[in-house]
């Protein structure tokens, strides 16, 4: 792979959701609108998946836009490709 082939992949994905793992056991599942070399992301319409250790459930808010820190992200899942 290619150092450039991840960056492609994210600039296919822009308008799409993207599920993105961050550290700390959270998710944030949303419309991705931009990123840049740090892996900063914005998305939109994005639901935020916590899990809270005391009730032992799974939290999910609702969220318009977010801007996700780079430092954060441990993966980002692009949208699966259409079936041909």
């Amino acid at each position: 792979m290619n150092a450039g082939k991840p960056m492609e992949l994210l600039s296919k994905a822009i308008g799409q959701q993207v599920l993105v793992e961050l550290k700390g056991r959270r998710k944030i599942k949303g419309k991705l609108r931009g990123y840049d070399q740090h892996l900063n992301l914005i998305l939109e319409n994005a639901d935020e998946f916590s899990f809270n250790l005391e009730t032992e459930e799974e939290v999910v808010e609702q969220i318009q836009t977010v801007i996700v820190r780079g430092d954060n992200v441990v993966l980002v899942s692009p949208p699966p490709k259409p079936p041909k």
